[in-house]
């Protein structure tokens, strides 16, 4: 790069910044964090069931793909929405024979699961039906414009659009 002169400008340095120490737990912490975490999972056990045999879909793409956050988005969306109506059934009889009888329950697996590959499907689909959309606008509009061209040359002759000899 050049200033006005027509010298060469000389770049600032940068600094590196220095990384972000990782979050430390003293051992306190942790066995506070751990306590909560079983007193968690025993209050609340059949809906943890349900949420983690139903967000499956949502699992293996944030093992799979993780850097990948518009499909995470848009299967982890779709999953916890059919999750969440099968979730919803569980608070009549809050407890882990239901919570099993509901996941036993096929149609119930496949609203949860249907929903994830709705999701997935949207997310490889939804391009190719933009660009469909696109292409049609483009058509109709590119067939509007020779309409209009048309008109133009009836009205003013085909010498006004610059075509001799045509």
């Amino acid at each position: 790069q050049h200033n006005l002169l027509g010298t060469q400008m000389i770049k600032p340095l940068r600094r590196k910044q220095p990384p972000k120490p990782a979050l430390k737990l003293n051992l306190l912490q942790k066995i506070l964090l751990l306590l909560g975490l079983i007193v968690l999972v025993l209050t609340a056990l059949p809906a943890i069931v349900i949420l983690i045999i139903g967000l499956l879909p949502t699992i293996t793409v944030i093992l799979i793909d993780s850097k990948n956050t518009s499909k995470l988005t848009m299967v982890g969306c779709f999953n916890l929405a059919g999750v969440f109506i099968c979730l919803m059934n569980i608070f009549s009889q809050f407890s882990v024979n239901h919570a099993i009888t509901i996941l036993g329950n096929v149609f119930n697996i496949i609203i949860m699961l249907g929903a994830a590959a709705l999701g997935m499907i949207l997310y490889y689909e939804l391009p190719n039906l933009f660009l469909l959309i696109s292409k049609a606008s483009a058509q109709r509009r590119l067939h509007s414009i020779d309409s209009k061209l048309e008109k133009i040359a009836e009205d003013w002759g085909r010498e006004s659009l610059g075509e001799t000899g045509k």
